[in-house]
């Protein structure tokens, strides 16, 4: 489904909070159909872009490197 986001994970160095919250913006991009929502929807389409991010932010630091 979103073969064109960037990997985040790797072994050299972390990701860093923009390139995460860009995955994210990608992300709900792509879910919900919309490049940039309207004004009414604005307040949901960021919240969902923040709590991806907050969630991959705690993914990537939880996970091992192999």
């Amino acid at each position: 489904m979103c073969r064109s986001i960037k990997t985040l994970r790797r072994p050299d160095e972390p990701a860093t909070r923009e390139e995460i919250e860009a995955a994210a913006l990608q992300f709900i991009r792509k879910v919900s159909g919309y490049r940039v929502p309207s004004k009414s929807n604005r307040d949901a389409f960021d919240s969902a872009v923040t709590e991806v991010a907050d969630a991959s932010a705690r993914l990537l630091a939880s996970i091992q490197a192999r």
